[in-house]
């Protein structure tokens, strides 16, 4: 008997009858993999309340809908064949291993991405090696409804902010209107737009992706007509957007600044993203022109949804065998062991905050300068200080910019100025690293960015690097890599970036500037470590 089989019923053909046991081993199986992967749960529901992410909750849906039409092809199996279902329990274990790891580093991305390795598992020792390996495309679907890293997302964020700048203020020069773009904000002479982070288009993105990854599977065609579905869901998503960036200021520039905000800004959203899934469909039927005997629209894309009620009650049949067996007991055995075993410590972090950072020091006064609420909200610091300071004798002031977090593996961390700096309308004019020594204090001789940035004739010098419980570091990629570790070595996430900038002044070096900012680093920096912990 294989692990796995369906019994058909006499009194209604084709449709087995239910099998208690086989439903509780299944109960069981899915239940008993909540307590590993319940970190990942809970960051997909706070992510899936953003706009970003809030198209979320369809995607297991529209998974579950490409499982069933493919079950709709696949024919009962036979009772005596032999299965082999031993990959699909070490695709199991490993995916366990994956979320055990996830959580004790506390980042639920790693746990999410397990969870949907231990579906594909479940799949292949379900239905065996041979039948599951050829109905994983609806268990990759899954992950469009992930969040993004981080560090990816800002640096998404941010490049198709640019982007969708710059071809929006193309499409308002095409009807004719003066406008110049400094960074990501649209001057058109009596109003100022801001293409802000939610204009990005990353909302459309995900989503369209989603769309045109069903249309692929959907579509009958050609493999390479799929590609190219797929391949045009990003373009179309940025030139669209860009399109109603564009459209936003002629409105604006005809109407006033209400046609910028509120319903009409909203709607404008949504005529946008219908508009993307109509030019998917229309790509479908023009791919299908090319075809010897091309089908008609209602035939491109296959959307039956007849006997799907038929192929979801198979898991009310299903007979256990050992490989299920097998496969829930170790679910089982790992989430008690991840239960029972006791937590990591995680070492209370004893820091002042940076209310009460001197504004005195040596010879320097500063003013603090709070930030935007909308960019405190984007930054997501557990604290922060952003203050100017001058002396008498230095010929321009230096600003100090710290922004600490008490964890960086739940949804908040660092991002690198590298990304942000553009968006401000400051070209980076150089970016290297260099070594900086602050002799009689712990930091002694560290590596620092150094960055030259400009707008229009001002320059200005910046050093910022990522101070990591106690590591000072310059790679954003290697400060992210150290949080992994040190979660799992110490138990520590905190961590912050530091960022100083001083004006570089007409008929200065910039070795000037350099000096000045070293000489207020070294009054400033021994101070620091009582506001970042070591």
């Amino acid at each position: 008997m294989s692990d796995l089989t369906y019994r058909k019923s006499p009194a209604l053909p084709g449709i087995g009858a239910v099998n208690p046991q086989g439903l509780v081993l299944f109960v069981l199986l899915v239940g008993t993999a909540l307590p590993v992967f319940w970190l990942g749960f809970v960051s997909l529901g706070q992510a899936w309340m953003t706009p970003e992410y809030s198209h979320g909750p369809l995607i297991p849906l529209i998974s579950m809908y490409l499982y069933l039409r493919e079950l709709r092809q696949a024919p009962l199996p036979d009772p005596d064949a032999p299965v082999n279902r031993t990959p699909g329990i070490l695709v199991i274990a490993f995916a366990l291993l994956i979320g055990i790891f996830g959580n004790l580093v506390r980042i639920p991305d790693i746990v999410t991405y397990g969870f949907i390795v231990w579906v594909g598992g479940v799949v292949l020792t379900v239905m065996g090696w041979d039948r599951g390996r050829r109905h994983q495309l609806p268990v990759l679907h899954l992950i469009f409804m992930l969040p993004l890293p981080q560090f990816l997302y800002w640096q998404m964020t941010i490049f198709l902010q640019l982007v969708s700048s710059e071809v929006g203020v193309w499409f308002i020069k095409l009807a004719g209107i003066p406008v110049f773009l400094e960074g990501n904000v649209i001057d058109l002479g009596v109003y100022k737009l801001q293409v802000a982070e939610a204009c990005s288009g990353l909302r459309y993105l995900f989503p369209i992706l989603s769309f045109s990854y069903l249309f692929a599977i959907l579509y009958r065609g050609p493999f390479w007509h799929k590609a190219v579905m797929f391949a045009m869901a990003a373009p179309i998503t940025v030139l669209m957007n860009s399109f109603r960036i564009g459209m936003i200021g002629v409105l604006v520039n005809a109407y006033g600044i209400g046609q910028a905000e509120g319903f009409l800004h909203f709607f404008e959203g949504w005529v946008i993203f219908g508009a993307c899934i109509g030019i998917l469909f229309l790509t479908a039927v023009a791919l299908q022109r090319l075809t010897p005997n091309p089908l008609s629209l209602r035939d491109t894309i296959d959307l039956d949804f007849d006997g799907l009620g038929q192929q979801a009650s198979r898991v009310l049949r299903l007979v256990p065998g050992p490989g299920v067996v097998v496969a829930t007991a170790l679910t089982a055995a790992v989430s008690a062991a991840f239960l029972l075993a006791p937590s990591p410590d995680r070492p209370e972090i004893a820091r002042d905050t940076f209310l009460v950072f001197p504004r005195q020091i040596a010879d320097w006064n500063g003013i603090v300068l709070p930030l935007e609420p909308e960019v405190e909200e984007v930054l997501g610091a557990t604290d922060y200080i952003h203050a100017t300071y001058a002396a008498p004798g230095e010929a321009a002031s230096v600003n100090f910019f710290s922004a600490w977090y008490e964890k960086q593996t739940e949804g908040s961390g660092i991002h690198s100025p590298e990304v942000c700096l553009p968006v401000g309308g400051w070209e980076v004019f150089s970016l290297d690293p260099a070594t900086i020594t602050i002799p009689d204090t712990v930091y002694g001789t560290f590596p620092v960015n150094r960055a030259v940035i400009q707008k229009g004739l001002n320059r200005q010098l910046v050093y910022y690097w990522f101070e990591q419980r106690g590591k000072r570091m310059t790679n954003d990629y290697a400060a992210k890599a150290s949080v992994v570790y040190d979660s799992l070595t110490m138990g520590r996430t905190d961590g912050a970036l530091v960022r100083f900038v001083t004006p570089i002044l007409e008929g200065e070096e910039e070795a000037d500037a350099d000096a000045r900012m070293q000489r207020f680093m070294a009054d400033l920096l021994p101070r620091l470590p009582q506001y970042i912990p070591e």
